[in-house]
């Protein structure tokens, strides 16, 4: 079990390490200077070369790299070019929004697909399972951001019963926070609902075929006990995987929805910063993006150990 866990630290530090030096390699291989973006055109050489020293661009590119990945880990990223203004705290700020988003997002669709997958796959000979089988498959078709306008145009233009967009505290209007957060909640809950049924029927059914669950059954157990027993967790694995992708996708999912709802998140810090050339922001906000889902990725390998007890004992 220890050596299991240290060998997934190990990847993990060292998949961190990999993505860092392909982020930053990535921005310095984009076109232009930041500098003379931030100063316009018509800046002279001498304001340029000073800028570049303040920001340290002109120093070594392995100089460069070690000093962004040390204010990353001092949680200070540096300042942008063109407003001046602290990357840190921006990004603080709209991570909160991004993970009210997300989790909310994320805990909607798995009440939603738990059942659903469970009855699809138990009553997948019967004209209802059917029927929630070829909704699902809608639902994986459907992008999160056509759902999203989808939901506005019902409930916030034609029925008006909450607002088709903006962003609130929770602390300052916890109504006004729950109104605003319901469409784009909505909005990615039921496409990553769809497709977590879909992963959910098919492991249910995996279960269902194997021959310990039909013993189950000719001891006297009904199907549904033999399933709760004996099945689910045999089943949680494979369902595990597609979560912690799934939780992946929403982070990435949310850039967009957050535009479509004007929620100002981390997604749209990022859109912005691109289209404002801010360079180091994007690099900041794009290498949390990637923590987050490498963590998503340690934490799911964390779980088959606590799932699958043949992995603790192959661990050993």
């Amino acid at each position: 079990m220890i050596l299991r866990l240290l060998q997934r630290l190990v990847v993990l530090v060292t998949s961190l390490v990999v993505a860092s030096l392909v982020v930053f390699g990535f921005m310095r291989v984009l076109p232009g200077d930041p500098a003379r973006v931030a100063l316009g055109v018509n800046a002279s050489d001498a304001a340029v070369a000073q800028l570049r020293e303040q920001f340290g661009l002109d120093r070594p590119v392995p100089v460069q790299y070690l000093d962004w990945v040390g204010g990353l880990l001092t949680l200070d990223p540096g300042i942008e070019f063109v407003s001046r203004a602290a990357i840190g705290p921006q990004i603080a700020d709209r991570l909160q929004v991004t993970l009210w988003l997300v989790v909310a997002s994320m805990i909607l669709a798995l009440v939603i697909a738990l059942p659903v997958g469970l009855w699809m796959a138990v009553r997948h000979r019967h004209w209802d399972g059917v029927v929630l089988s070829a909704l699902s498959q809608v639902g994986v078709a459907v992008p999160a951001f056509l759902a999203g306008i989808v939901l506005i145009s019902v409930f916030a233009v034609r029925l008006r019963w909450v607002p088709s967009g903006g962003w609130v505290v929770p602390a300052q209007d916890p109504v006004g926070f729950l109104q605003r957060l319901a469409l784009p909640t909505l909005s990615l809950a039921l496409v990553q609902a769809a497709v977590l049924a879909r992963y959910i029927r098919s492991a249910v059914l995996d279960v269902l075929r194997e021959d310990y669950l039909r013993t189950a059954r000719a001891k006297g157990l009904r199907p549904v006990q033999a399933l709760v027993r004996h099945g689910l967790r045999n089943a949680a694995v494979p369902v595990v995987t597609v979560l912690g992708l799934q939780l992946a996708t929403l982070l990435i999912g949310a850039v967009v929805i957050e535009r479509v709802f004007v929620i100002p998140g981390l997604g749209s810090l990022l859109l912005d910063s691109v289209a404002k050339r801010e360079l180091l922001t994007v690099q900041a906000v794009v290498m949390v993006l990637v923590v987050a889902v490498l963590v998503i990725n340690f934490v799911v390998d964390l779980l088959y150990l606590v799932i699958d007890p043949r992995l603790r004992t192959g661990a050993r």
